[in-house]
């Protein structure tokens, strides 16, 4: 999957967010990774946000800490989340065009805390932009890459828990299809020609008779030593 679906989603979107209607039942690990967030980030003077998308989540955790770069590969992505700090009263908050499949415009040891919230786990082997005693702390729907780098990379400390209790539910079929379609790399489920594979998701996610999709996902941190 290419930076061009997420350039297409802040299009489509207006953002890296989902357009579906639906209501979460049971605590959620995405509450609970922002909690825990909000919790750390008076502890840290200086934060990034890896994967930073449109910036909303961005300058809402602004308010808890010094000072947060965000930044992101997607240039459509980036521009809507400039877009919204320039119409904001936020001053402590930089968002930045870039990639982890290169050198990045950050200098060593120029973060304290990392966050990661779905965004690229290959963050992880920048560790030189983390300060010694420094914390990577990321959410994500698969583990494998992000374990297998925390430890090629040398991190110590590795905390890593799987969250499987909220449950998605949608009024309807076309709310389901808008969901599934701002999922990372799924095609548009809302268009005629995806109608088959779309009652073939939707038979494969009833539960208690409703048509819901349980989350699944991980909350993982570690420390640089």
């Amino acid at each position: 999957m290419g930076v061009e679906w997420y350039d297409m989603i802040a299009r489509r979107n207006g953002g890296y967010k989902s357009r579906a209607v639906f209501t979460v039942e049971g605590k959620s690990a995405e509450d609970i990774f922002e909690d825990r967030l909000i919790n750390m980030l008076p502890d840290f003077k200086s934060v990034m946000d890896a994967g930073c998308g449109h910036g909303e989540f961005t300058l809402r955790m602004s308010k808890y800490t010094n000072r947060i770069i965000g930044f992101d590969n997607s240039v459509e992505l980036i521009n809507i989340a400039q877009t919204l700090l320039n119409s904001s009263n936020i001053h402590n908050v930089n968002f930045v065009y870039a990639t982890t499949k290169s050198q990045m415009p950050f200098h060593d040891e120029e973060f304290d805390l990392i966050y990661d919230r779905r965004g690229p786990t290959s963050i992880i082997n920048h560790s030189s932009l983390l300060t010694s005693g420094g914390i990577i702390f990321g959410i994500h729907t698969s583990i494998d890459s992000a374990r297998e780098r925390l430890f090629k990379n040398g991190f110590i400390d590795i905390e890593i828990e799987e969250f499987n209790e909220a449950i998605s539910y949608f009024p309807n079929e076309m709310e389901f299809a808008k969901f599934l379609s701002d999922v990372p790399g799924n095609p548009d489920y809302t268009l005629p020609e995806f109608r088959k594979e779309l009652q073939a998701k939707m038979e494969e996610n009833i539960i208690g008779g409703r048509l819901g999709i349980r989350e699944h996902k991980y909350i993982w941190k570690a420390m640089k030593p």
